[in-house]
């Protein structure tokens, strides 16, 4: 049995059975999704998630009935007659009309759709303990603001029970690793309202985190040859129609800014103010590769019903960099940056044998010449090739001027997420007329590379998070250290003990507020922090201090210069 059928014959199951409960409902559409199912409905009155369970209740009469589902072809005006009643059908049938076939209808028991399946031949093979409905939300009409909203109501399905079971506490552990819970618990990050939708403030610790993150692309980028630049957040119009942006992103795009009869845009990417500092200076050959890096903030236009915590956000920081070479270092340099690639994300946790690699390949809006993309793809396939990396080809998913490499990275539940992307680009250098000198003494056309290896730095720590359920390695984590004396007369050795941490460059915090020790060391384990020390009168009185492991609890007194040897080995190895 195909998931995927068995899915769709649920969404339409489901609809079923809400016809039967709620007789005036006015239908969207029920497509099978990963995982499972859903349907969109125009309810005559709002229903929450307590009203699952009896839809469940009705779905399962109505599996147990072994109605056939039939498949009808028919015409527009007879298909107008059935959903007379039905305003988004009504709406689905013109588009499907303007096709010039005739329309496909599935029915199972009274409930008629729109649908040229597949559908199973009869609810009979549907397990009855093989599905569950999950949730409620809201989704526009097509997925349009403008458009009404709609209750979508979730459900996920499986070939029999273990299989669901399985799947539901995997839904259990992912929402206990959600980072939008643990980041508040963290105290790492807020939103706020009066900010903005989709726009992250970051606490002093989500800072720290930050930062650690950024020192590291610093040494990592420092180390493979790139130069730092900084670009402003706002850029005239013009710009982004040259680039393309304007014509072919537009949605994604914040309105135009007028200051002096002149117009701007928030930028949505960095890389036409990098081409304007490569172009700030005549380039050589022999000055090839030039790699120019940035940690920079972009802005781009998100609907409110896909942003996601720090996932899916307004404004973002991306690992940003761009890179101009000759045609005979292209591959090469496309193969640097898979390896770097895969070196940065084995040190952030993740494994290569757990990476997806995929080949983004033209999509159907795009620039350039045919030509110019089987070039750039080509380039991309010999270096994959050469490099034994197996990969997937992801049909019309690169990006409107090239085509790319991404590599979804998977979490400790076995999820996938973007990360890096690596773009080969050979039409922003046309448009903006990008050269060097050749060996000739001539302009030859330079070609360019985009990159980002960790991707959007907000992204990567909501990804983070939820990889470690909150728990970072003691290199990664914001507060490395908590320093507990269990008194206040042993606070100026708590404090004597943390300087000297601090010194080695540790992110320490000292717990002097007015509470018992084990609340202390309570609150150090909410906060998942890698160690806590623990001083009383017998550690200042030998100089040592006691140790507590997040994961294996009291590991005993030590001498803080040996404690020191072994964390900083620890932070070394990125355990």
């Amino acid at each position: 049995m195909k998931l995927e059928t068995l899915r769709h014959s649920l969404a339409h199951v489901l609809a079923c059975a809400v016809k039967e409960l709620y007789p005036k409902t006015k239908f969207g559409i029920g497509p099978a999704i990963k995982n499972g199912f859903y349907y969109d409905f125009d309810l005559p009155s709002p229903i929450s998630e307590d009203n699952l369970p009896k839809i469940e209740k009705e779905m399962r009469e109505i599996i147990k009935k072994d109605l056939p589902f039939q498949k009808k072809l028919i015409s527009k005006a007879e298909a107008k007659k059935i959903f007379k009643n039905q305003p988004y059908k009504l709406e689905l049938i013109e588009e499907l009309a303007k096709k010039g076939s005739k329309i496909s209808t599935y029915q199972v028991g009274n409930f008629v759709d729109l649908c040229k399946g597949p559908h199973l031949k009869s609810t009979k093979e549907i397990p009855l303990d093989g599905f569950k409905l999950l949730k409620i939300a809201g989704a526009y009409w097509k997925g349009q603001e403008r458009n009404p909203m709609l209750t979508r109501i979730y459900g996920t399905a499986w070939e029999n029970k273990n299989q669901l079971v399985k799947y539901l506490q995997e839904i259990k552990e992912a929402e206990k690793r959600d980072h939008r819970v643990l980041g508040k618990k963290l105290g790492l990050f807020i939103f706020d309202d009066e900010i903005g939708a989709g726009i992250p403030l970051w606490t002093p610790k989500g800072t720290a985190l930050i930062k650690v993150i950024e020192d590291y692309l610093h040494k990592e980028l420092d180390e493979a040859g790139y130069q730092w630049v900084r670009s402003s957040h706002i850029a005239g119009l013009e710009l982004w129609k040259t680039s393309g942006h304007w014509n072919f992103y537009k949605e994604n795009l914040y309105p135009p800014i007028e200051i002096d009869k002149k117009k701007y845009l928030l930028k949505p990417m960095n890389c036409p103010f990098h081409i304007k500092v490569y172009k700030s200076e005549i380039r050589s050959y022999k000055d090839l590769p030039i790699k120019l890096a940035e940690l920079g903030t972009v802005y781009r236009y998100e609907k409110s019903g896909v942003l996601h915590g720090l996932t899916r956000v307004r404004g973002f920081t991306q690992d940003d960099a761009h890179i101009w070479c000759t045609p005979k270092q292209l591959n090469q340099e496309i193969a640097k940056l898979t390896e770097h690639a895969f070196k940065m994300l084995k040190d952030f946790g993740f494994d290569r044998k757990n990476l997806e690699i995929y080949l983004s390949t033209q999509p159907e809006k795009h620039i350039g010449s045919q030509a110019l993309w089987d070039k750039a793809t080509k380039s991309l396939k010999q270096t994959l090739n050469k490099l034994k990396v197996k990969y997937e080809i992801d049909e019309g998913g690169g990006a409107f001027y090239g085509p790319k490499i991404d590599i979804k990275i998977k979490d400790s539940l076995g999820r996938p997420w973007q990360c890096t992307t690596i773009q080969v680009d050979f039409n922003l250098p046309e448009k903006f007329d990008i050269n060097y000198i050749g060996p000739n003494g001539k302009k030859q056309r330079a070609i360019m590379i985009h990159r980002a290896l960790l991707g959007a730095i907000e992204r990567f720590i909501g990804i983070l998070i939820e990889h470690y359920g909150g728990a970072f390695p003691l290199w990664l984590a914001p507060v490395q250290l908590s320093v507990i004396p269990i008194s206040e007369k042993h606070s100026s050795y708590a404090e004597t003990i943390a300087k000297k941490l601090r010194q080695e460059n540790l992110r320490v915090e000292v717990q002097n507020k007015n509470e018992t020790v084990s609340k202390k060391i309570r609150n150090a384990e909410i906060q998942k922090i890698p160690y806590i020390i623990v001083v009383g009168d017998k550690e200042k009185k030998s100089k040592t201090i006691r140790i507590r492991d997040r994961q294996k609890g009291d590991l005993g007194e030590a001498k803080l210069g040996d404690f020191l040897k072994k964390i900083k080995k620890e932070i070394k190895s990125k355990k």
